[in-house]
């Protein structure tokens, strides 16, 4: 029954964000239907410059990637979506596991260097990196005598009793637990989740304000995506907040994709096609490098040059195809009392 809740609870979000359909179309144009798990605030400009530059309208809707994955799975064949773009691998993985995306052709994939980020069925591919980390208050640090931890796993020693904050909600954040179960196994996912509950971890409503927190000291460590600390230092280079990425391929540094697929049910595929390989175009791969400090994945295109390069972060070897199986991973947090906060 809680299985089904959650199923029904992410649909119901996403059918109350349909009628936000953020409308580009005009009459007598070449037009496709976007589901996006992305922000608009991140993707909707390049989206915009999509259109500009082919004439191609665009109709958008904005969500939560978990909602508007699942909105796909309950319309089924019925879907008016052309395109989904998804915040993480896991989603995509859903939907092509569910027989909904239709395969993309080589000259689609084949502009993603690094195979771990396209599907081995090429059903979807990935836009731009995204690599979880551990931000921290380095004054709050030394202050406190603390040593940054070996592992996430660590994260429930009593030393780091209070001192950490997490976004339980969040996609990116749930397909770090998912990442969990694959690498370490079921029992030992629900036991960390549950001993950072335990030891008082604090829940925030998004990255942004985790972030936030970091910076004002009122906790020490955050687990998030790596690019929200580059959009405060832009605002205030002297913020006091850094990174640490866990070495030794710990579940922590996993590097994550967002990505795009094309629907099954689509009758645009060739348009539908096109739009993806303009956001794996230079423009679009620049716009996530310097816009939203993404890593861009085709050749040529170099990353923001304050990130740590993909190649010396120590991620595990996972294949991100095997996050898909989002409902659990809900349900576990859930059951950890991660959202009772």
């Amino acid at each position: 029954m809680r299985h089904r809740h959650i199923v029904v609870f992410a649909a119901l979000i996403a059918l109350f964000l349909l009628p936000s359909l953020s409308l580009m179309a005009q009459e007598g144009t070449e037009q496709l239907t976007v589901y996006s798990g992305r922000n608009e605030e991140l993707i909707g400009p390049i989206l915009q410059r999509f259109t500009e530059a082919t004439d191609v309208q665009v109709n958008v809707v904005y969500g939560d990637t978990a909602a508007v994955a699942n909105q796909i799975l309950e319309e089924g064949q019925n879907s008016p979506a052309d395109v989904y773009i998804a915040q993480d691998a896991g989603s995509l993985g859903a939907l092509a596991g569910a027989g909904l995306l239709a395969p993309l052709p080589s000259d689609v994939t084949e502009r993603v260097e690094n195979t771990a980020f396209v599907s081995p069925e090429n059903l979807w591919v990935g836009l731009s990196g995204r690599a979880r980390v551990l931000v921290y208050n380095p004054v709050r640090v030394e202050e406190l005598g603390l040593e940054l931890p070996a592992s996430i796993l660590d994260l429930t020693g009593e030393q780091y009793r209070g001192l950490v904050g997490w976004a339980p909600t969040n996609a990116s954040f749930q397909s770090q637990v998912t990442a969990l179960r694959v690498l370490l196994g079921e029992d030992a996912a629900q036991e960390w989740l549950t001993g950072m509950v335990a030891n008082e971890t604090v829940p925030y409503e998004g990255n942004t304000q985790l972030n936030e927190a970091v910076i004002n000291g009122e906790v020490v460590f955050g687990l998030t995506n790596h690019y929200y600390m580059f959009r405060f230092l832009a605002e205030n280079p002297d913020a006091t907040i850094a990174q640490h990425f866990f070495p030794a391929g710990d579940p922590g540094s996993l590097i994550n994709v967002a990505g795009a697929g094309v629907l099954a049910t689509s009758d645009q595929k060739g348009l539908a096609q096109r739009l993806i390989l303009y956001l794996l175009g230079t423009e679009a791969q620049t716009y996530f490098a310097q816009e939203t400090n993404e890593y861009p994945l085709v050749a040529g295109v170099e990353s923001n040059s304050l990130l740590t390069p993909l190649s010396e972060i120590e991620a595990p070897q996972i294949d991100l195809s095997n996050l898909s199986d989002l409902q659990t991973t809900l349900e576990m947090i859930e059951e950890s009392g991660a959202l009772d906060g």
